[in-house]
């Protein structure tokens, strides 16, 4: 039996489908990086959004269809004969967005890579649906709790038990590269701190925080960034005074899985913030959370200086990732400050010293890392914005 993931849908509903009502505007294809920043994928998401809805005052075509949602695929099916418009595997999903009553869906499709281009510049079609559905929101967390419910169930499938996990990489992944490094990470097992984090459950907990009625919560979140094994927001600052200080029972670097009973996990940040502002006028708040440290400790193993890490650093910033490499295994993720290598502070360190020691690390190479924006946060380079 499956163990309970917060969100709209009973998670066993989801092996099998859900069906939600919808109305179809159109679609639209944009060229994108497999795995750009949320704030790039958002844009896209508003740039196919314009692209197919008619201005204000303008009449809109739209077809009434049935959007199926499983831990398998999504598919578009037209609501009176049920045939399949689109039909796209869960896995290449990139994206899913609401905004206001609008739903884009964004699903890659590899482009054949010039034998020219980089490895981590590899471009993808993203083809992005646009939908109109009252129940937009609801929509979007549905399919970030497929995507819960997809991972739980593969775990158990694989008769692997999460309090004793020595988990792989799953066998459906995409494979980008059958290079030498894809050779050995396919051999290596996959070490991820945060799956054995949470796999511990005194670190899953539900908190309940009182609060005055038109009182903010009192926290700023912040992306787990892409790479990590469960995709929702990390607390990156508490109001001082604030509900969720007072409460002492929050930290900064926990992950918050769902608010009230409803499920953050794969859901956009701006959806998430919506979510947590709406609470303003409640006097009781129920969060479920996985308490972490703010700082993440990756463990990449790498035998040689032959197989590339597989990612990128602009100014100690980790901003792109091969997928299925022995860094995306290891725990790197797409985001994240890198504030230690092998023990040694990097903070203050220059792009290229930190590049260099990147470059000639070998065997078993320990990153310290925490999201970027918490960083900023906690060094004054920002100003916390609470909710």
């Amino acid at each position: 039996m499956l163990v309970s993931v917060p969100g709209p849908c009973e998670p066993e509903d989801l092996l099998e489908g859900v069906i939600f009502g919808a109305k179809y505007l159109g679609s639209t294809q944009l060229v994108s990086e497999k795995n750009p920043p949320t704030s790039v994928r958002m844009a896209q998401a508003q740039e196919a959004m314009d692209r197919i809805k008619a201005p204000e005052g303008e009449s809109q075509p739209m077809t009434e269809v049935d959007l199926f949602v499983s831990t398998q695929r999504i598919k578009v099916l037209t609501a009176d004969s049920q045939e399949a418009m689109m039909d796209h595997p869960l896995q290449t999903i990139s994206y899913i967005a609401d905004i206001g009553n609008i739903i884009v869906l964004m699903a890659r499709r590899k482009l054949p890579r010039r034998a020219d281009a980089p490895i981590d510049k590899q471009l993808y079609k993203m083809i992005c649906h646009v939908f109109y559905s009252a129940d937009a929101q609801l929509i979007a967390q549905a399919i970030g709790q497929a995507f819960s419910v997809a991972y739980q169930h593969f775990l158990r499938a694989s008769g692997i038990d999460p309090s004793q996990l020595n988990p792989r990489q799953p066998d459906n992944e995409e494979d980008d590269d059958d290079d030498d490094e894809d050779t050995l990470a396919k051999g290596e097992e996959l070490y991820n701190g945060d799956l054995a984090h949470f796999s511990k459950q005194e670190n899953c907990k539900k908190v309940t925080i009182l609060k005055q009625k038109g009182e903010i919560l009192g926290v700023v979140i912040v992306e787990s960034g892409w790479g990590s094994i469960l995709p929702t927001v990390v607390i990156a600052n508490l109001m001082h005074r604030g509900a969720a200080e007072r409460s002492g029972k929050l930290s900064i670097g926990d992950r918050i899985m769902s608010v009230n009973g409803t499920s953050l996990v794969g859901l956009p940040l701006a959806s998430c913030q919506n979510i947590i502002r709406d609470l303003k006028h409640q006097t009781e708040v129920t969060l479920s959370v996985v308490h972490c440290p703010p700082v993440t400790t990756a463990l990449v193993r790498r035998p040689d200086t032959k197989y590339p890490l597989g990612f990128c650093v602009e100014n100690g910033i980790i901003c792109s990732l091969m997928r299925g490499g022995i860094a995306e295994r290891g725990g790197i993720r797409v985001g994240h400050r890198i504030i230690e290598i092998n023990g040694q502070s990097v903070v203050a360190m220059p792009h290229e010293k930190i590049i260099q020691i990147l470059t000639q690390a070998v065997s078993e190479v320990h990153i310290k890392t925490m999201p970027a924006s918490t960083y900023r946060l906690l060094t004054g380079q920002e100003h916390p914005v609470f909710l």
